[in-house]
């Protein structure tokens, strides 16, 4: 077994001419603290020009700065056989498109067929030694890209990325109506039910969050809707569209209204002054909601920098098959000039 991850190397340029060592890996290498602390503690892990240096050395134009990590097992992760539908993999990253249904990582009292079992037995299987670390997370019963990094120094270049907002996250999603305007912004802070803490609310004392969107197709009581995060909060999608009265089919969690709210009319008879809904709306919306058996959401488009290579690599998912059936379902029946949109 090797003991280290190949090396990412930098070469120091004319203009940095006599710059401290430790200047040149955290501000041009943009090595973190933490990793910084490691690397010092590893036998190879800062280079100069092949030697092992202290990082208050002064660097010359046409040195070569090199760090290498050790290699890493994921150890806590049991390896599983599982199907991958990989997008992209090079030695720093694997970027793969999640099935609706399974979790990204193990969590208590759920140890197995989660991905990070898959892939761990994927990399096994190869012969690689890495330590699982996905990037980003998706809901469970949500599909779509996903990024895994394959080292530290990766999964801290594109976290930050995130953090910085210049990583471009898109969904597809086939919510309920038609949000209206068909284009616009969801600005609405996000936090815990405080009386089911596992769900999440828009709240005046909630943590900031917004979501673009546009409204691709619409459809007969339904439509196909772009959404762009710009923050990432657990749920937000879910939550957001939940809270302009277009929740997504399917969705158990954040359900419908029309489940909660009586009927106008019963058997032909008013039971409920001012309700919202009446027993047409009911077998619409129940009739989409049965027609999926998750959230119908879809981690389509991924875009970020690579850390190492500086290219910009977007990556796409195709839209998965019970999606798809659903949307065609719809274009079947068309649309629906006298929709009640939201």
């Amino acid at each position: 077994m090797e003991l280290y991850y190949p090396p990412i190397a930098y070469i120091v340029p004319v203009s940095e001419d006599g710059m401290l060592l430790k200047t040149i890996l955290q501000k041009r290498m943009g090595v973190s603290r933490k990793l910084l602390s490691r690397l010092k503690l590893t036998e190879q892990g800062i280079m100069l020009n092949g030697a092992r240096v202290y990082i208050s050395v002064k660097v010359r134009a046409g040195d070569v700065v090199e760090i290498r990590m050790e290699q890493e097992l994921s150890d806590d992760i049991l390896p599983q056989p599982m199907h991958l539908d990989i997008l992209f993999e090079d030695e720093h990253l694997l970027v793969v498109n999640k099935a609706a249904g399974t979790i990204v990582h193990p969590t208590h009292g759920h140890y197995t067929d989660t991905l990070a079992n898959g892939v761990v037995h994927y990399w096994q299987l190869k012969g690689w030694n890495y330590r699982f670390r996905a990037i980003h997370r998706l809901d469970q019963e949500t599909s779509g890209v996903l990024a895994i990094a394959k080292n530290p120094y990766i999964h801290q270049h594109v976290s930050e990325q995130m953090i910085a907002g210049t990583v471009d996250k898109r969904y597809l999603a086939l919510v309920h109506s038609v949000p209206q305007p068909t284009e616009g912004n969801i600005d609405g802070p996000i936090d815990r039910d405080p009386l089911e803490p596992h769900r999440r609310i828009v709240t005046p004392d909630g943590y900031p969050s917004l979501t673009r969107y546009t409204v691709r197709e619409v459809y007969r009581g339904a439509s196909l809707v772009e959404l762009k995060l710009e923050t990432g909060r657990t749920h937000q999608i879910r939550v957001h569209m939940s809270s302009i009265g277009c929740p997504l089919i399917g969705d158990k969690m954040y359900r419908h209204p029309i489940y909660t709210a009586p009927p106008l009319v019963k058997d032909g008879k008013p039971i409920q002054t001012g309700a919202l809904f009446d027993e047409e709306d009911l077998t619409n919306i129940t009739r989409l909601d049965e027609g999926i058996d998750r959230q119908a959401l879809h981690a389509e488009l991924l875009t970020f920098v690579h850390p190492i290579t500086g290219d910009v690599m977007t990556f796409r998912a195709p839209i998965p098959e019970d999606i798809k059936w659903l949307l065609e379902r719809l274009g079947e029946e068309g649309t629906d000039a006298d929709e009640n949109n939201c």
